[in-house]
């Protein structure tokens, strides 16, 4: 069966007309398919314009009492699906779902996961530069396999799933989870229509989050396995630093009687002694979580 997710906030023009067009696509496969809408807390009475698909057993409808995020929604589809083939969607109509049968065919080739490429973008000047700045990040820092990570747009098989739990954005690096777990990735080029209906929810916020969230993606794939590399790193920095502050200070003490109790360096030396060796710790704490971790998987 295959399990298709829309997540949507304030999409009431769009999903109608997005779901018709999903049920024509659907209809030639001959295969089983749900189509899964989890409105997540919308204000527009976007409910009410899809009451009448609840009457076809195939679509499921979800309602947040309140707005979570996209991630949330993605997580609330995610545990009432039943399919073996997932497609995650944005519901504003720039996802073309005439690309469905290429993603589905990738998944049948034998691929684990599929994302997508969007052509031809209809996106505003500051999201392009911002996705590309995302993508050559990754690319460089975490050799990422993908050329537009952030593309909604994907397919993959259920057993990925059981390498990731979906919270808050972490949906934005699902894509290198999959990855890094060593399934079979590969991209297609993928339609990127005009919105017609609504705005754009993307915002300065979600520009500042999804950096925080590009940072968050490099440390846990870099470092998840070793965090005492990069805690260690920067703590043993911190902590040399501090180490030669004082060093300094004491020869000033001894060899021309400087008085310590005049220079502030002493006091910084010391806080950065102090800071550098509770940053060693920290790293010394996560390797210890990461082994326990590893020995109660086994």
């Amino acid at each position: 069966m295959i399990s298709i997710i829309i997540p949507f906030y304030n999409e009431k023009e769009s999903i109608p007309v997005l779901v018709n067009r999903l049920i024509d696509t659907l209809k030639i496969i001959d295969e089983k398919w749900e189509i899964i809408l989890v409105d997540d807390g919308s204000t527009d009475n976007s409910e009410f314009r899809i009451q009448n698909f609840e009457l076809n057993k195939n679509i499921k409808l979800f309602n947040h009492q309140k707005r979570l995020g996209k991630g949330e929604a993605l997580k609330t589809g995610i545990e009432n699906l039943t399919g073996e083939t997932i497609v995650f969607m944005d519901a504003d109509l720039q996802d073309d779902p005439d690309d469905l049968l290429r993603f589905i065919g990738k998944i049948d080739d034998g691929y684990d996961f599929v994302n997508g490429i969007r052509e031809k973008r209809n996106d505003n000047l500051i999201v392009k530069i911002y996705s590309k700045i995302v993508a050559w990040f990754l690319k460089i820092f975490l050799n990422s396999p993908y050329t537009d990570i952030n593309c909604g747009y994907k397919a993959f098989k259920k057993e990925v799933l059981k390498k990731f739990v979906f919270y808050g954005n972490n949906f934005r690096f699902f894509p290198l989870a999959v990855y890094y777990n060593g399934f079979k990735v590969t991209e297609i080029n993928v339609k990127n229509n005009t919105r017609k209906f609504g705005k754009s929810k993307f915002g300065p916020n979600k520009l500042f989050t999804g950096l925080l969230d590009t940072l968050t993606a490099y440390f846990l794939f870099k470092f998840s396995e070793k965090p005492l590399h990069f805690f260690g790193v920067i703590g043993g920095t911190t902590f040399i630093i501090g180490f030669t502050i004082s060093f300094y200070l004491t020869i000033e003490r001894l060899f021309f009687g400087v008085l310590l109790i005049t220079r502030p360096l002493l006091w910084l030396g010391i806080l950065l002694i102090i800071i550098g060796i509770q940053i060693i710790m920290t790293g010394i704490i996560g390797e210890l979580v990461v082994y326990l971790n590893k020995k109660s998987n086994k």
